[in-house]
């Protein structure tokens, strides 16, 4: 009888750690970040493999062999499903990893993959203040997760498949739905509603974690670039962003930003953001995909709690 574990992980830090704690069986890295750019429903396909490669190429400047080394061959360790009799899914509480976990979820029902699948999902801890990353959590506190972890159901199966659809299609606001659905997922809810703040809002065009850069330097004495990606990284909520990330928004924003020498200001135009007096949607020209839809398509209005299509 076949006894031996599949862990797909978030990333490869936690993939080292997987073996330190004792736990056997074959680690497959998720090495994607699937919460930017443009991506399609069938993840093992042509059509999704073209939109990330002309994605990393033009936006991040990443060499498509390099993607295919890092994620392609990965993946490829499904086709040796026969092998294993569970799967671990190690994915944390944040926007970037859930969006990997239901692709991740949504790739093993595409394979046909039909074993148990299990989650190990770390956030709030028991004695922290802060919520946790799994990398960041000690040995113990890790195998405690892992002894813990939720064997998914059919029904969390069929969620993970609804939202990865949503996303993968144009029209976010059919996500509003699940984050009052029950589910195994106890952080998707937190996840969904910040990833519909992403777009820009109606009032001055800017998305959340834009508007709360822009406080940061307000409200704070920020002397430096480096030390606002600092703050910005800490404090952004449930997005999860990596430094990539948290360095192009903040290259967008240097258009209300100035720098006295000594510390960081806004000037009149970042004033006027902040203060909800004119919309820089069309001059922030943050042009991001999510999934199958331009950010510059929508706003989102906090009124409606929901997203306007741009006409």
């Amino acid at each position: 009888m076949k006894n031996n574990s599949l862990h797909i992980t978030n990333g490869s830090n936690l993939t080292d750690l997987i073996p330190e704690i004792g736990l056997n069986g074959d680690i497959l890295t998720w090495n994607e970040m699937l919460c930017e750019g443009p991506t399609h429903f069938q993840i093992d396909s042509k059509k999704f493999l073209k939109a990330r490669e002309s994605f990393f190429k033009d936006t991040y400047n990443i060499d498509f062999d390099d993607y295919k080394a890092k994620f392609i061959s990965e993946i490829e360790k499904l086709n040796n499903d026969k092998d294993y009799s569970e799967i671990v899914l190690w994915f944390e509480y944040d926007l970037f990893c859930h969006i990997n976990l239901i692709a991740a979820i949504s790739l093993l029902w595409q394979k046909q993959i039909d074993i148990p699948i299990y989650l190990v999902c770390s956030g709030w801890v028991d004695g922290e203040k802060q919520l946790k990353g799994l990398s960041e959590l000690t040995p113990e506190q890790l195998l405690d997760h892992y002894n813990n972890k939720t064997l998914l159901t059919k029904e969390d199966i069929d969620i993970a498949l609804d939202v990865w659809r949503i996303y993968c299609g144009d029209h976010h606001n059919s996500l509003k739905p699940y984050i009052t659905r029950p589910s195994s997922f106890k952080y998707l809810s937190n996840c969904l509603k910040a990833h519909l703040k992403r777009f820009p809002n109606t009032e001055n065009g800017l998305c959340t974690i834009e508007n709360n850069i822009l406080a940061m330097i307000d409200q704070r004495e920020i002397k430096t670039m480096n030390q606002l990606m600092g703050y910005a990284l800490t404090y952004q909520g449930y997005y999860g962003y990596g430094d990539t990330q948290i360095q192009r928004i903040i290259d967008k924003l240097k258009l209300f930003i100035d720098d006295t020498g000594e510390r960081l200001v806004l000037n009149d135009k970042g004033q006027l953001a902040l203060q909800l007096k004119y919309n820089f949607s069309k001059e922030l020209a943050n042009d991001m995909a999510f999934g199958g839809v331009e950010r510059l398509d929508y706003q989102f209005d906090d009124s409606l709690n929901k997203l306007l299509k741009i006409m």
